[in-house]
């Protein structure tokens, strides 16, 4: 073989891979742009700070995935109010409690947490709560009046208070 019938031959070999390799390439964009994506919202896009509430009753289930865990529970008693302003002539509202009405889908109700190894931080395992277990929740209203709220703390009913790791900034 001739050294020029070898040079092209090397030639066409290095085309032939970066043509591969393009196209792998191209094909690999394709696929992940036609993905969904999962936008990790704000705070105040689904929640509403200044919407405070605090739910008692049974954890049905605790969801431990990413990015936010979530309680899933039986609401026996929904209070709620408006958070006070801030500044020397705030004044706190009286919490107004009821049980939950039918147009709430019966008592199901659903907590935003932080991320799972944001709560671990907090001291929370995969089994901190049980299904049954009596909490409370306190924590602010989804902006769209649903029956899923975002948790700032959790009170079991022995009197322990977790953390809930909420993406809000700061409590009213």
């Amino acid at each position: 073989m001739s050294h020029q019938a070898h040079v092209n031959g090397t030639r066409r070999a290095i085309r032939g891979v970066m043509k591969i390799g393009a196209l792998t390439s191209l094909t690999a964009a394709a696929v992940t742009a036609s993905l969904p994506l999962a936008a990790h919202h704000s705070f105040s896009a689904e929640f509403d700070a200044s919407k405070e509430i605090r739910a008692t009753g049974a954890v049905t289930k605790l969801d431990w995935q990413n990015p936010h865990g979530w309680i899933h529970m039986t609401v026996t008693e929904i209070c709620e109010r408006t958070a006070a302003g801030r500044g020397p002539d705030a004044v706190e509202q009286e919490w107004a409690c009821r049980s939950p009405a039918g147009d709430e889908k019966g008592a199901d109700w659903a907590f935003e947490l932080g991320s799972p190894n944001g709560l671990m931080r907090q001291g929370w395992t995969r089994n901190s709560l049980k299904a049954g277990d009596v909490v409370t929740v306190l924590g602010s209203r989804a902006r769209d009046g649903s029956t899923n709220s975002n948790a700032r703390s959790v009170t079991t009913a022995d009197g322990k208070r977790l953390f809930a790791g909420s993406s809000q900034a700061a409590t009213p």
